[in-house]
């Protein structure tokens, strides 16, 4: 009677602990120190090794259900011997904790309807990739195709069986899952002496506890996740991560693999993220006033293999793009070479940079649309269009739940709280906070949507300087253990009885059967691309043999065959 919900939820723990058995490896391979141990990023390591596998391997071979389980077994039973082999490195308390918060998240992988992108384009390339490989100039497929995502070669790692295409979006769930690890293990991780009975948490402490609390309350649906939110719940990972790294002054041992890891993630997810490079800029003035020497400066972020690492799977992620599209990133115009025969024109390479210009700030809608479409996107001609459709009531709304949340913190830890201690901050935590600033009014001008970073951005200036002004409440062990573990179990318990009314909806509007039929909906449109390539190779084939067979003119089927190439395995 369960057995969709059993294959789904067991499927789902296959693959996260798979995910745990590579990163572990990786851990134990590459870290000098692997028994300080932390579950959430081991997992993103391994995230981080499938990717390259699966860019590099879908080049020569599809991503099919036979090759997917042996590399997924495969990491699973590493997860198991070193599990078994290191039992004197204390992973159970850790394996407890990922396996109660993947159960918990599992309440979100059942749903019937995905976002809209998921048929569009998330679904079809991801099973494209299961099904062909080499792809140069599946851009002409549709405007989904010409901006691939590293979800979707993850997520095509998990084509298995009996779960088959219904694990498309375990991708998300198991990013979401091993960020929440980090943040859960953060909150507790810094300055609390046990010895006395009074502890002052750092604000570090307090940005991951909001951090915490944000992502499972306004992100709480995975079908929603695509490829924007979990770039952008990385995004709390790494600015975390940089401001960790710029608190705790080690002059013997700069660790940036961490910081590495995420950046890339972040980047591989959506390519427009590179512009949180500049980040880096601060690092290595940081790493400079250190060290006091450029070329030792250079050396250390440069010279390593977690440097090593971010420039392979950014060179794939741009190949990719390449690939696809005939742009280094797309739709920027400058970065495209249109002479190739896959390319896109760089006419139309411009003309989508508008259309998603447009739609961000508010000059197109499904029902509408303005009527001078290049003068409106012009410097700040759209503003009052966007705040009327945009702002209120999806940018207001969000802004008056971030205002719920911090007085509802503020009210918690209202006593001995010193708001003039905001002003007592380090100069890197301050430069840290500027930069944001900066790509806040970068956000503002070009992309002024939610999902293109705004969420993340928007809800960081807001929590640093809270966390600051949190930094200064000194409160006893007890009081602290017993206010963390209720605003945890409060999250936890909205994130699931939010799931459970999206549930409960979905059944009545879509006959969703939870228990008996676990999966999401699929109809022809999903696999719309799969058929439309067999189409065309019939077509093409037929007109080889016998031009009268052709149901198009052969001309148009040629040239249209020509700008994908394609290698039938």
């Amino acid at each position: 009677m369960f057995t969709n919900l059993i294959i789904l939820t067991l499927s789902y723990l296959f693959v996260t602990f798979s995910l745990l058995g590579y990163g572990l490896l990786f851990e134990r391979l590459f870290k000098k120190n692997h028994k300080i141990i932390n579950l959430g990023f081991s997992g993103l390591y391994g995230i981080l090794i499938l990717l390259i596998y699966s860019y590099i391997s879908n080049f020569f071979i599809p991503h099919s259900i036979n090759h997917n389980f042996i590399l997924i077994l495969f990491g699973f039973i590493l997860f198991v011997l070193l599990n078994v082999k290191n039992i004197h490195i204390n992973y159970s308390k850790d394996n407890i904790l990922t396996l109660i918060i993947a159960l918990i998240i599992l309440s979100s992988l059942l749903l019937a309807k995905n976002h809209d992108d998921f048929p569009y384009y998330h679904f079809p390339y991801t099973y494209y990739l299961t099904q062909e490989s080499l792809h140069i100039g599946i851009g002409q497929f549709g405007h989904g195709f010409r901006t691939p995502s590293s979800i979707f070669y993850l997520n095509s790692l998990f084509y298995l069986p009996f779960v088959e295409y219904f694990s498309f979006n375990f991708g998300q769930a198991i990013i979401f899952c091993f960020a929440n690890i980090i943040l859960l293990k953060n909150i507790n991780s810094f300055f609390i002496n046990f010895k006395t009975n009074k502890t002052q948490l750092n604000y570090l402490n307090y940005l991951s506890l909001l951090a915490f609390i944000f992502i499972n309350i306004f992100f709480y649906r995975i079908s929603e996740h695509g490829t924007d939110r979990s770039a952008q719940i990385l995004i709390f990972i790494f600015i975390i991560e940089l401001l960790k790294f710029f608190y705790f002054k080690n002059k013997k041992n700069i660790d940036l693999s961490n910081i590495f890891l995420i950046s890339i993630l972040i980047i591989s997810l959506k390519a427009f993220y590179i512009i949180y490079g500049i980040f880096f800029i601060l690092i290595l003035i940081f790493i400079f006033f250190i060290k006091k020497k450029l070329f030792l400066t250079l050396k250390i972020i440069i010279i390593n293999k977690y440097f090593l690492l971010f420039s392979i799977l950014f060179c794939l992620t741009i190949l990719t793009y390449f690939f696809n599209t005939g742009c280094l990133i797309y739709p920027l115009a400058t970065s495209c070479i249109d002479t190739l025969s896959w390319s896109i024109s760089i006419s139309d390479v411009k003309h989508m940079n508008n259309w998603y210009e447009l739609w961000s700030k508010a000059g197109a809608t499904p029902n509408f649309r303005v009527e001078n479409t290049q003068e409106y996107i012009q410097y700040f001609n759209w503003f009052d269009g966007w705040v009327e459709r945009y702002f209120f009531n999806k940018v207001s709304d969000f802004i008056l739940g971030l205002i719920f949340l911090i007085v509802i913190i503020l009210s918690i830890f209202r006593k001995n709280i010193y708001f003039k201690n905001i002003f007592k901050i380090d100069n890197f935590i301050l430069f840290t906070y500027i930069f944001i600033i900066i790509l806040f009014f970068e956000w503002l001008y070009n992309h002024p949507a939610l999902r293109y970073g705004g969420y993340s951005i928007i809800a960081l200036l807001f929590f640093i300087p809270v966390s600051i002004i949190l930094e200064t409440k000194k409160i006893s062990i007890l009081k602290i253990n017993k206010y963390l573990f209720v605003l945890i179990f409060l999250t936890i318990s909205i994130f699931f009885i939010r799931n459970i009314y999206r549930i409960e909806k979905e059944i009545k509007v879509y006959n969703y059967k939870p228990l008996t039929y676990s999966f999401y909906i699929l109809d022809k449109n999903h696999f719309r691309i799969d058929e439309q390539m067999r189409d065309i190779i019939e077509n093409y084939n037929e007109c080889l043999i016998n031009s009268d067979k052709c149901k198009l003119d052969k001309k148009n089927i040629v040239k249209k065959f020509n700008k994908i190439i394609f290698i039938n395995n």
